[in-house]
């Protein structure tokens, strides 16, 4: 499989970083390294919700924002809390309530516990020894709350990288798995969620993806092809400051579409199929139809979760990109928008000034190219 990627010592240099703690020689101990590694947020540009329903999607990571997660290897096995998200500490009862409506219960220390749990176990399953040396892990993000941008998987991604770098088994644990195991972490936690978010933060750039039921039941997982980052026109992304809860989106649909319900089945087959379609579209640049197919995805979602799951808030960041003419759709479940301006830059000033009135945040979208290492290709079975 041909990877549009970056490889070796420029893929260490961008994608992670190894500190040396002390004893600067060429003979550093290995228990004096930290080892960081950063994975960005996603868009779920086609396709999407259809992962969970044995659809197709493309994906690609967004530099925008990003999580990181160091390890530092300790006496002892340490989670440290974060700063701002992770707080125990309050000012008053006031401080206590407002921060719980607006950040929630959890932070991100449960996803750095879980997904060492699924590691763990993960290898034990499959004969894979691990040395007995301990770690401390800790963890920073700028990947806004319920913005439907994958915070929560990023993070978990990133540790998945460090945890295999600090086993040096990396070459033991096939690309394709990687996806599984952050899914599983979360699943611990009982996130809602499917296999696309992890599979982009895993592989990096822009990515289709096949998660037929033939595929799944057979392979475990689904069929990923890396696509060229250049394909992509210039894309926006919009969000709102206090975004809706994407984990509340996916609840009564998939019900249904477990009942049998005729629609639901057919318009997910929809939705699977403009990801099969938008990626000829996209190796074909022929990005008038790309534009409709945004619009159709977002529309189809919108007929099948209806208004009221979708979210007020949600649904209007889509309405005022579309009111200048720009495509637009969810990046994920709610809380931001992917948009494209088939018009050029004036048609991008209408979308910025239309945002702004209604104070939304509109930024030019950063994709993030793939890095994987020459290691990590290995793993990758051909498909």
């Amino acid at each position: 499989m041909a990877f549009p990627i970056k490889t070796t010592a420029l893929a260490a240099r961008e994608n992670s970083q190894i500190n040396m703690t002390e004893n600067m020689g060429s003979d550093v101990n290995a228990s004096t390294v930290a080892i960081e590694h950063k994975v960005c947020a996603r868009v779920g540009f086609l396709g999407n919700p259809s992962d969970v329903y044995y659809g197709r999607t493309i994906s690609f990571t967004l530099a925008n924002f990003w999580a990181s997660v160091r390890l530092q290897p300790s006496d002892d096995l340490v989670f440290l809390p974060h700063p701002t998200h992770d707080l125990v500490q309050f000012r008053s009862p006031d401080h206590l309530v407002n921060r719980l409506h607006k950040e929630g219960y959890y932070g991100g220390v449960r996803l750095l516990m879980s997904i060492c749990k699924v590691f763990f176990n993960y290898c034990k399953e499959n004969n894979i020894d691990l040395h007995n040396g301990n770690f401390t892990l800790s963890y920073d993000t700028n990947i806004p709350r319920q913005a439907g941008l994958s915070g929560s998987s990023a993070i978990v991604a990133a540790a998945l990288s460090c945890l295999l770098d600090f086993y040096k088994v990396r070459h033991l644990v096939k690309v394709e798995i990687r996806p599984n195991i952050v899914l599983s972490a979360e699943k611990e936690l009982g996130i809602v969620a499917g296999l696309q978010d992890r599979v982009a933060q895993v592989y990096g750039g822009l990515v289709y993806m096949d998660f037929s039921k033939e595929c799944m039941d057979n392979l475990g997982h689904g069929i990923y092809i890396p696509m060229d980052i250049s394909l992509l026109p210039p894309l926006y992304l919009i969000y709102a400051e206090n975004p809706s809860d994407s984990g509340k989106v996916h609840s009564t649909v998939r019900q249904r579409w477990l009942n049998g319900d005729e629609f639901i089945i057919k318009s997910m087959e929809e939705v699977a199929n403009l990801a099969l379609e938008g990626r000829t579209v996209l190796l074909e640049k022929d990005y008038s139809k790309l534009a409709n197919l945004m619009n159709r995805n977002f529309e189809l979602r919108r007929q099948m979760f209806e208004e009221d799951a979708l979210g007020e808030l949600n649904v209007k960041m889509v309405e005022v990109a579309q009111s200048v003419g720009a495509a637009a759709k969810f990046t994920g479940s709610g809380g931001a928008v992917v948009a494209f301006c088939p018009d050029g830059p004036s048609q991008v000033k209408l979308l910025e000034d239309a945002c702004q009135k209604v104070g939304f945040i509109v930024e030019p979208v950063q994709v993030k190219p793939s890095c994987f290492s020459d290691v990590d290709i290995k793993t990758v079975s051909s498909n």
